[in-house]
């Protein structure tokens, strides 16, 4: 069986190889790049996204940690002072009670992040280092490699609520080659903001069918909440909210953390890289994908579980040195993808 298969997951692997390879030789080379894979808010999830980074500034991020920042942390060292002050007059109020504030604070010591002291009963906190401006533009892309008339609906609405929202700068649809005159999936009912990209994933080449418009990030957004279904009989409004510009900015720099933290090699978190038939290959191009021996293809993260009728521990007798710490296979493809992840982060 051929390992590119008609799979999402797979098409994405190859969508966010691409990215990487392509993002070191266009508009983006002068700045560093972190791809990354399924992240977004509670309401709304991209298959792949860009980072665009200052790379001085994101080598200074490297000072806080490989780990994410959450919305707590980043509340706390972005507004640490340079002196010691009790904390309630250091930090703004978060909007939510002060003792989540303690917590993230004790969390924040813990990492080595910010500086603590007694004073009386008061914890009065002090600053180790300035959190660095390091992102600079979020791109986001929706990976459809068969694009039928019922997913270009349903990825249609995808895309209008990302069009209001403005989180990303900007958003594509990353859809398979057919080497069409013209690719079917302009023929579609999708937002005219959004890019097309026509990938093949074989070869690692692409062409831009439909250039994006830059969406105002630095604006008011419309969080579209529920849209009539269009019927014949259908006078509803659609119901919105709007959302101000300093939430967009945090949310996007608490998403920033999390690609920053996972990365797109995360894969493997989610899959069993200790059964004895899991392993990472190479193809044309591109190391480590995820390859089950047992079904001879490359396996999904959906299908590599424990509940699967294939899978088997590996023996004891592979995972005896430095067992169950350091030693067997699986511990070392999981060091390997964490040591390749690492690499896209300078000054770790």
């Amino acid at each position: 069986m051929d390992l590119w298969a008609k799979s999402e997951f797979e098409f994405e692997l190859r969508c966010c190889r691409w990215a990487e390879q392509a993002c070191s030789s266009t508009e983006f080379s002068d700045h560093h790049t972190i791809v990354a894979r399924q992240l977004g808010t509670k309401r709304r999830r991209w298959d792949t996204i860009i980072l665009k980074c200052d790379p001085d500034a994101l080598r200074r991020r490297a000072r806080f940690g490989p780990d994410r920042l959450d919305s707590d942390l980043l509340h706390i060292v972005r507004n640490a002072p340079d002196e010691w002050t009790y904390y309630r007059d250091a930090l703004p109020h978060p909007g939510y009670p002060w003792r989540y504030v303690r917590e993230a604070i004790h969390r924040a010591d813990d990492r080595g992040i910010i500086e603590t002291r007694k004073s009386g009963n008061r914890i009065e906190i002090r600053r180790k280092w300035v959190y660095p401006n390091w992102l600079e533009r979020i791109v986001a892309i929706e990976n459809k490699p068969d694009l039928d008339a019922s997913a270009a609906r349903a990825l249609g609405s995808q895309l209008a609520y990302d069009v209001a929202m403005g989180l990303a700068d900007e958003v594509w649809v990353a859809t398979r080659a057919t080497g069409d005159t013209v690719e079917p999936v302009l023929f579609e009912d999708l937002p005219v903001e959004a890019g097309i990209l026509a990938l093949e994933p074989e070869s690692l080449t692409a062409e831009v069918a439909w250039y994006p418009r830059t969406l105002a990030v630095d604006e008011p957004g419309t969080r579209i909440l529920e849209r009539p279904d269009g019927g014949a009989r259908d006078d509803s409004a659609a119901r919105f909210e709007y959302v101000d510009p300093e939430t967009k900015a945090d949310t996007r720099l608490a998403i920033a953390e999390r690609a920053y933290e996972r990365g797109w090699r995360s894969f493997v978190d989610t899959m069993r890289p200790d059964c004895r038939h899991f392993q990472l290959r190479a193809r044309d191009g591109q190391q480590a994908l995820p390859y089950c021996a047992a079904m001879d293809r490359c396996q999904t993260a959906a299908a590599c579980a424990g509940s699967c009728s294939h899978y088997e521990p590996e023996p004891p007798t592979w995972r005896t040195r430095g067992w169950p710490i350091e030693g067997g296979p699986g511990k070392r493809l999981q060091q390997l993808l964490a040591e390749r992840r690492r690499r896209r982060r300078p000054g770790l």
